[in-house]
Parts: structure tokens; C-alpha cells; sequence
């Protein structure tokens, strides 16, 4: 969605205006899931998707009639549908899109709402109060991105606190009039990867995770290894000590840290900083005797082996390779895979 939204900012100051497509149901086999978004200009241009290509073509021509009337629409494609066969939706399953016009005020918003870095939903009401539309509620203390939004009924705000807690998007039924169909749409923070070490195998890592979407800060003390020349796509680079740098740095529940320099003065402080974090991924290089070894360390520390377990290392998954190119895939696939395979 962040990318989606940086798109689109540069689309508003270019004059283009906006149409925004999000997939709120799906059955049987569809390549998108809920909260997936795709947004369409005047000029039939995208960014995102909302389906494996089976439907774009059908949205984008909803996208520039909303576009034209400023009335949003949902829009239903399946296998008993003729004009989803036409299309191509052959993978036998079915989906349903909202399009809603996207101007100024809803940009704003949305970025606001992701500023405060942490999980949240958009309610995106199908039938009932439209005006909702541009609400964004935080669980823990029931706000959105411009303030406080009117009391909701306690059946929607325990489903959405339990939305978030499970991180899937998913359409509701409620009692109330003026939700009675509503889209719980889950937003994560920018995941964030943590490098530790400038390490010629951070080199690829960076790039692999920026294709993928991460934004990327890199860590290290040692002025030749952390420099810009080596890694002009991070986001941050802090030449400090792990125990100065990470201050600095907000960790949560969208961030992956991994460290790389094998010297237990710089990985070790790195470590602890993430374990003391909602981080969902810690990995470290090294073998598993060099790993044995810094558990010990650790230990001495204080640090107790349940914490010490959510340390992956050696780091990656094992996919045999051994050049610097085929470790940071194994790092970022492992990264991947346990970012998909929580709750």
C-alpha cells in the first residue's frame, strides 16, 4: 500500500487524478487477497494489482468511469459470470473490488495514518455510512490519523482490534445501520530491515530487500565498511556504535534485524537491542559453533534461552549456495517466509 500511495502522491502533482481499487472479498482461487489495491489515473496508468492480470483490464475501464463521476462502485467477477470469463478470470475462483474515486484529502490522510507506524485498520463501509470511508482506527486508543472520529459500536471496534490482532483483512456484518457491511482493511508499518555490518554480503541483501519493499538501514561503526559509496540505496546509514544507533531507531512488529560482522563487540549490543524489541525476525551469520558460542555470551549477559531462541542462525534459509549473492537470498527468503508465517 505504501508504494502504492508514494505513486499516487507523485500522480497529484503531476494533475492526474485518481481512481483507487481494493480487493475486499474473495472465494476459491484468486491470485490477490483482501486489501490488496491498485490505483488508476485519467490516463489508464496503475500501480499495484488486484488480481494476476485476470481482471485489470475490466477495473482499470471502472476506474476512469469513477474517475469521470466521482461515484464509487464494487464490482464482482467469478466463474458464473460471463463477463469474468471474458476478461479471463479462468483460475475458478471469484473476487469483488470497491473502487472509490482518490483526491488530495484521502492522500493525506492515508499518509498520516502510516506515520504513526504501527498496525491499523481503514474502514471501508460498503453499505451504510459512506462517509466513514476515510477513517482509520488504531486499537489502542481508538483514533485516526486526524483525531477522534465518533464513538463506534463496541461489536465493530472488537472486530476490528481482533482484525488487527490476526493481520488479515476481512469483510464484516454488523447490527448497526450505518455499518452494515464493512471492510476491515489491515495496514502494517513499512517493514524495516536492520543491517548490522557492512559486509560485502549486505551489499546484495540491500538490494534484494529493496525490490522487495523494505526500507533499509545499515549499521556500522567502521567508517570503511558503512560508507555511502558502498550503499547509496539505504534509507539510513549510521556510522555508530549498535548501542548508540539503535536509540535511534523504532523497532516493532514490521522489523527484521540482522547482524554481520561475526565481532561480538558490534553484534552482540545489536542483538540485545533486538531482542528487546517486537522485531519479527533476528538473524545472525555465523556457523552454529560460532552461534553456540555467542548464546554463551549472551547468556552471561542475562538473557535467558527462550529470547536467545528467536535468534535464526546460522541465518537463512539452506539453500546450499555459498556466494555472497546466494546468502542474502537465503537471508531474505528466510525474512520473507517468516514475515508470511506469523499468527
Amino acid at each position: 500500500m505504501i508504494a502504492e500511495l508514494e505513486q499516487i502522491a507523485v500522480w497529484q502533482e503531476q494533475g492526474r487524478k485518481v481512481a483507487l481499487a481494493t480487493v475486499v472479498s474473495t472465494w476459491g482461487s484468486s491470485p490477490r487477497q483482501p486489501g490488496a489495491v491498485m490505483a488508476i489515473t485519467d490516463q489508464s496508468e496503475i500501480s499495484g494489482s488486484v488480481s494476476g492480470g485476470c481482471v485489470e483490464g475490466a477495473v482499470i475501464d471502472a476506474g476512469l468511469e469513477v474517475i469521470r463521476t466521482g461515484t464509487p462502485r464494487k464490482l464482482h467477477f467469478g466463474v458464473a459470470n460471463e463477463e469474468a470469463w471474458q476478461v479471463g478470470l479462468s483460475c475458478g475462483g471469484e473476487i469483488e473490488i470497491y473502487l472509490e474515486p482518490f483526491g488530495q484529502e484521502k492522500l493525506t490522510s492515508w499518509l498520516a495514518a502510516f506515520q504513526k507506524d504501527t498496525r491499523f485498520c481503514r474502514l471501508l463501509v460498503l453499505e451504510g455510512d459512506v462517509s466513514a470511508n476515510n477513517w482509520f482506527v488504531f486499537p489502542e486508543d481508538r483514533e485516526d490519523s486526524a483525531g477522534s472520529i465518533p464513538a463506534l459500536p463496541d461489536e465493530l471496534f472488537l472486530a476490528v482490534k481482533d482484525t488487527c490482532q490476526e493481520g488479515q483483512s476481512s469483510l464484516r456484518s454488523f447490527s448497526s445501520p450505518e455499518y452494515q457491511e464493512v471492510f476491515l482493511q489491515v495496514c502494517q508499518p513499512a517493514r524495516k530491515l536492520i543491517l548490522v555490518g557492512g559486509v560485502h554480503i549486505a551489499i546484495p541483501l540491500v538490494l534484494m530487500a529493496h525490490s522487495i519493499g523494505f526500507e533499509v538501514i545499515l549499521i556500522d561503526p567502521r567508517r570503511l565498511f558503512g560508507t555511502q559509496e558502498r550503499f547509496p540505496e539505504v534509507e539510513m546509514l549510521l556510522q555508530e556504535w549498535p548501542q548508540d544507533a539503535f536509540p535511534k531507531i523504532k523497532l516493532n512488529s514490521a522489523s527484521a534485524v540482522v547482524t554481520l560482522t561475526h565481532d561480538p563487540k558490534i553484534d552482540d549490543p545489536a542483538l540485545q537491542a533486538a531482542l528487546d524489541s517486537e522485531a519479527f525476525y533476528i538473524g545472525a551469520l555465523g556457523s552454529r559453533r560460532t552461534h553456540q558460542k555467542r548464546r554463551k555470551r549472551l547468556e552471561e549477559l542475562g538473557l535467558d534461552s527462550t529470547a536467545l531462541d528467536r535468534i535464526h542462525a546460522p541465518v537463512g534459509l539452506n539453500l546450499g549456495g555459498t556466494a555472497p549473492e546466494e546468502i542474502a537470498l537465503a537471508v531474505m527468503a528466510e525474512i520473507v517466509q517468516t514475515w508470511h508465517s506469523q499468527g
